[in-house]
């Protein structure tokens, strides 16, 4: 009977575990999209300055 509670408790875990990993994974995701348009900026702003003013 202990046994079978701890490998319950084993299989519980793994799938809290991984449930917290996708909510880690999807919030990296959300925060990189809230913070793109200022890296947009960033990595291609200089490019259009400098086609702008070889123009």
């Amino acid at each position: 009977m202990k046994e079978n509670f701890l490998y319950s408790l084993e299989i519980m875990g793994k799938g809290m575990a991984s449930i917290f990993i996708v909510i880690l994974v999807l919030t990296l995701i959300v925060i990189f999209l809230a913070s793109w348009p200022s890296i947009k900026v960033k990595l291609f702003g200089h490019r259009k300055q400098s086609e702008n003013n070889q123009a």
